[in-house]
């Protein structure tokens, strides 16, 4: 039994003499299956689309959407000063404050909030603490430690043993690239250079 489906599902070689009666079953067309996927895809267009029969010539074809638009989406700087859509305007309700905080939970919002706390000693401090050890005093550490940004630490003090050890394995590593590489940062600093420069 088994021999005998196999036989008429496998396709014969090329060489044997059943490959010229061979038909695949599921690569056979019939007409009936044509007419049915000729007839899926015949879709008739809406009525709005086709040729008017009562316009003697063409016109213009108005198509609503299902809702009307907003009166508020119409900015009041594009509406002129006749219009009667700008006391709608003045009459509509404020937008509501955005809490800071949650309402599924009390945790504060993430935004950052600039202070203007240190003065000079803690300044003098800064610079002591990154002259001391650079290493441990990064300037993460020292942003954490008086509460300000990084970027306000790199305005208070350097630390030029660190650049220079930066600048150093910076070398080290432009050692090893290839011509290539060299020519396309070479080309990125060139067109860098021409950003401020008129067209």
């Amino acid at each position: 039994m088994a021999p005998s489906i196999f036989s008429t599902l496998l396709r014969p070689s090329a060489l044997s003499t059943d490959s010229v009666n061979f038909i695949c079953a599921a690569c056979r067309c019939n007409a009936s299956s044509f007419r049915r996927t000729r007839k899926a895809l015949r879709v008739k267009p809406d009525a709005a689309f086709l040729p008017s029969k009562t316009e003697p010539q063409d016109h213009i074809i108005f198509n609503p959407p299902s809702s009307a638009p907003n009166v508020y989406h119409t900015p009041s700087k594009f509406l002129p000063a006749t219009d009667p859509r700008r006391k709608l305007h003045t009459l509509a309700p404020a937008p509501r404050e955005t809490p800071t905080t949650s309402p599924l939970d009390s945790a504060p919002s993430s935004s950052y909030e600039k202070k203007y706390h240190l003065g000079k000693e803690e300044m003098e401090e800064i610079r002591r603490l990154r002259a001391e050890d650079p290493k441990q005093w990064t300037r993460v550490n020292l942003a954490e430690k008086f509460e300000c940004s990084q970027f306000f630490i790199s305005l208070c003090c350097s630390a030029p043993t660190v650049k220079k050890e930066q600048d150093k394995q910076l070398e080290a590593i432009k050692k090893r690239w290839g011509r290539r590489k060299t020519e396309a940062r070479e080309g990125r600093q060139a067109r860098k250079q021409l950003w401020g420069r008129d067209a």
